[in-house]
């Protein structure tokens, strides 16, 4: 775990050294479940993430302890037993975003492509999206499904019927050019 950190920071370090670098303002990760027994839903303030205009370069890191959930025991048991986030305390994306123009105003769709890390677990995707740009700020949002099995994440029996199998994940970022 402690090689994916230092892959993503170093990562996250050359693309703020490179030009066009930008660094996100404002972000939230937000992930929704819908399950037979209740839904859940819970928000993140606190990802951090770097986009390179000239190249595509994108990299996000989300704390996992900073998800808010409407009831305590469910922060709780999500952050013990299921993330474990004591041992995996971040989620990761290391990929490009490619598809859009960067000449063309208004809202567009684009493509991030790369490796996501969740729960320790590295996958390839390709999640649609879209992309503004407005003066000095970028803003990328995008929706997608994201299947625990596929990251190595255990629903107990006994809670099969509260837990989706299969997760929405919602993502709103913000950037601004990095100070040099």
């Amino acid at each position: 775990m402690k090689n994916c950190c230092i892959t993503i920071f170093i990562f996250l370090l050359s693309l703020s050294l490179q030009a066009q670098a930008h660094k996100t303002v404002s972000g939230e990760v937000e992930f929704f479940s819908s399950a037979p027994v209740e839904d859940i839903q819970a928000v993140n303030n606190a990802p951090t993430g770097l986009f390179n205009e000239q190249t595509g370069s994108l990299a996000f890191l989300v704390p996992i302890k900073a998800f808010q959930f409407p009831k305590s025991l469910m922060q709780d048991h999500f952050n013990d037993k299921f993330m474990e986030s004591h041992t995996y305390p971040e989620a990761t994306f290391e990929g490009k975003l490619s598809g859009y123009d960067r000449e063309r105003s208004g809202s567009q769709g684009a493509f991030a492509e790369g490796n996501l890390t969740i729960h320790g677990q590295t996958n390839k995707v390709r999640v649609p999206g879209n992309i503004s740009f407005k003066s000095d700020q970028i803003i990328m949002d995008a929706v997608f499904p994201v299947k625990l099995e596929d990251y190595d994440i255990q629903i107990p029996k006994v809670l099969f019927y509260n837990i989706a199998e299969e997760v929405e994940v919602t993502v709103s970022f913000v950037f601004e050019k990095t100070d040099r």
